[in-house]
């Protein structure tokens, strides 16, 4: 990764001083409509699949049910997900699918999702689902945006735009419940020990945030995994007759989450900047599943959405058990939080202390960014 100087040259005392100083800045100070760029798999995908020809879609109802227009839009909640709320933050629209013909003209500026459900970090992640956009073709498509938005801006207006956006990636989460686990003897299990299969994933992670950076990006949020054993899905197949979280899901999670918060230090030492911010998934959602009561929600096992045991198995469709208040259940499907529990997990991205963002959260990355 190309080594750069410190463009903020920030001492600590001035982050403190920052953090306190963040929850007063406006939306309007602390954006000059500043790009937004996402990749990653389901939980940040808002309709690029809806585009493949592929079985990870989620362009039926009632997918979107609570979404402002009531219609599904690919996106793989009742209604808005984190990439959305990051936007709202920011006092900026949604960003659009790469792959929406809408993409044109000054909904260039805004930025764009290439996120594709399905994906991990590994490329062999997914096969099941035979055509989504793994992430080196995502990578390719921000090449490719790139160049189309030199077209319109020019070169230099181009490359300020892309290094002053923000950029969230969320990957991980497949490479073992859609790979390693997704089935006994699976390939990998057979080749990689769950120790060496992180590390292995840690390298490949590594390779893939430090081309992101060498396509422009300098502010990235990452995050990690939630607590994989404790989602409906697994629940419910691996987990049923007792109700608790899969150990050997949740031991994935628990070793892959301090390695990458390890491998990003090193990434930002390389830097010389805080490039990658590490957004602890896992805290975030164990907050909700481990107390769901505190937070408003009736349970964090059952999905609202789905059939089978804790409403985990298959996909949800227009003939599942459907709950009629979404707000009270952690989980929308099988898989994916519900939009309030979103809600919630970008409240910690946006003010969130170190036990969730480090080395800082995002409304103080806001208030420096708007100072330079």
């Amino acid at each position: 990764m190309d080594r750069i100087n410190s463009k903020l040259g920030i001492t600590s005392v001035f982050f403190l001083v920052t953090y306190f100083l963040a929850v007063t800045v406006s939306p309007d100070q602390q954006v000059n409509a500043r790009a937004f760029f996402v990749f990653g798999d389901s939980l940040v995908d808002n309709g690029n699949n809806n585009y493949l020809i592929t079985s990870a879609r989620a362009d039926s109802p009632p997918y979107g049910i609570d979404y402002p227009t009531g219609r599904p839009t690919g996106r793989f909640s009742n209604g808005l997900n984190m990439p959305d709320l990051i936007s709202e933050q920011l006092g900026a629209e949604p960003t659009l699918p790469y792959l929406s013909p809408r993409l044109e003209g000054e909904d260039l500026l805004v930025g764009a999702n290439f996120a594709s459900a399905g994906v991990g970090i590994l490329s062999d992640t997914g096969a099941q689902f035979f055509n989504i956009i793994h992430i080196g073709k995502q990578l390719e498509y921000f090449e490719q945006y790139q160049e189309r938005l030199s077209a319109l801006i020019g070169e230099d207006e181009a490359q300020t735009l892309v290094n002053s956006a923000l950029v969230l990636i969320t990957l991980g989460g497949n490479d073992f419940v859609n790979n390693y686990y997704l089935v006994p003897l699976s390939a990998r299990s057979r080749q990689f020990s769950i120790e060496d299969y992180v590390s292995f994933l840690i390298v490949e992670y590594k390779k893939i945030l430090s081309r992101l950076y060498n396509l422009g990006a300098r502010r990235v949020l990452v995050t990690g995994t939630g607590p994989l054993g404790c989602v409906p899905a697994e629940i419910g197949i691996r987990q049923a007759l007792t109700g608790q979280c899969d150990p050997q899901l949740q031991k994935a999670a628990r070793l892959f989450n301090p390695a990458l918060e390890q491998m990003l230090n090193g990434l930002n030492k390389e830097a010389g900047d805080h490039v990658f911010i590490s957004a602890n998934a896992f805290e975030m959602h164990n907050d909700f599943i481990s107390n769901p009561q505190a937070f408003g929600f009736v349970t964090s096992k059952i999905a609202c959405c789905g059939q089978g045991p804790y409403n985990g198995i298959g996909l949800c469709t227009a003939v599942s058990n459907l709950c009629p208040n979404r707000d009270v259940y952690a989980f929308w499907d099988a898989f994916h939080p519900s939009e309030r529990a979103n809600r919630l997990i970008v409240s910690k991205f946006m003010i969130g202390d170190e036990k969730y963002m480090k080395p800082m959260n995002l409304s103080t990355i806001l208030a420096l960014d708007s100072r330079v």
